[in-house]
């Protein structure tokens, strides 16, 4: 990241208790989701992994309400989140969405003044204190030289570094992101994670990378076929057991040797099928 310039934008709302309550998705007489019931507290970071079709993206579209459930509901705070009004559950929860929106025909800052507007009245204009929030953002991703930028010419890389800066205006207690790291190289990984860990919110994080999940998140939450099948923090979920199960690898977990945290190494395999 950026050296910052301007102050670090930090969340406005309070980071809620975010629960998932016997949430089912069912599309075409298959469910997508099934009965998933997770609790999040507040300022806990959980990990949600799984391998592809399990579930994840399904479930947080219903906790960022872009997909209504068939059956279940979303709390924050006890409040279901359907009877909040948009603009309401926007000031308390921000989310990163997988899909990336390369067809923005607006400025990189632009996009991450989006952030801003839950929190302003219909055609208001920025003032200083959102200007200052906005590069605040676009510093900590470390995104600032490319503000007058086309949103639509950047690299997937950095489009998704500006929608997480997005996010990070909004300024919510509760963050919800969906493959976060996706098109990033390593180091934006590790800093992007960093970022999150540090802000203090409620945040639920859909990773493909384990040993990133075992690193910064409080717990992992593992879903196949739809179902949450375990849940806890690394050190008890990261087993070759459940990998094997889940993932169907054949895989070591031992502690990190310079942080004790598991960390995963897949079992190499002859070539030739010998060994």
């Amino acid at each position: 990241m950026t050296a910052r310039a301007t102050p670090v934008p930090r969340a406005a709302a309070a980071p809620a208790e975010l629960t998932a309550e016997q949430v089912s998705v069912v599309v075409d007489g298959r469910a997508l989701v099934d009965r998933v019931s997770l609790r999040v507290a507040p300022r806990e970071v959980v990990a949600l992994v799984g391998p592809n079709g399990a579930g994840k993206s399904t479930l947080l579209r219903t906790v960022y309400r872009a997909l209504r459930p068939t059956s279940g509901r979303v709390l924050l705070d006890g409040e279901d989140i359907r009877r909040m009004s948009g603009k309401s559950l926007a000031r308390r929860l921000a989310a990163v969405q997988q899909e990336s929106a390369g067809d923005f025909d607006l400025s990189v800052y632009e996009v991450v003044a989006m952030g801003r507007t839950p929190h302003k009245r219909a055609f208001e204009g920025d003032d200083g204190d959102d200007r200052g929030v906005i590069m605040g953002a676009l510093a900590e991703l470390g995104v600032t030289d490319l503000v007058h930028a086309p949103f639509a010419r950047l690299s997937g890389g950095e489009k998704q570094r500006v929608l997480i800066a997005r996010a990070l205006a909004q300024c919510a207690g509760t963050m919800v992101l969906d493959e976060p790291t996706n098109h990033l190289d390593l180091r934006h990984q590790l800093d992007t994670l960093r970022l999150v860990r540090g802000l203090g919110v409620t945040a639920v994080v859909a990773l493909h990378d384990l040993n990133l999940a075992a690193a910064f998140c409080d717990r992992i939450c593992v879903m196949a076929d739809g179902r949450l099948v375990a849940g806890g923090p690394p050190a008890e979920v990261l087993t070759t057991e459940l990998l094997a199960e889940v993932y169907r690898v054949d895989a070591d977990v031992v502690p990190h040797p310079r942080t004790g945290i598991p960390h995963i190494t897949l079992a190499a395999r002859d070539p030739f099928g010998k060994g």
